[in-house]
């Protein structure tokens, strides 16, 4: 259940950064960076995607079964 609301708010805060990757306010790495200035919108799709198929019952991303 913890887990779950975790996943959830981390889904939530990634999909509000990437709608928004531009507003100033959490800004992780300048975009007008040559070839690094978009790996923070990168990272927010990755966890996005991870959180997004952890409630599929995917065991993939951030959250595969490690061993």
């Amino acid at each position: 259940m913890l887990k779950n609301t975790l996943v959830g708010l981390l889904a939530l805060l990634s999909l509000i950064y990437l709608i928004n990757p531009t507003a100033g306010i959490l800004e992780f790495i300048p975009d007008n960076i040559p070839f690094i200035g978009n790996l923070d919108e990168g990272g927010a799709a990755y966890i996005l995607y991870s959180c997004i198929e952890y409630f599929r019952g995917k065991e993939i991303g951030l959250f595969r079964k490690r061993g």
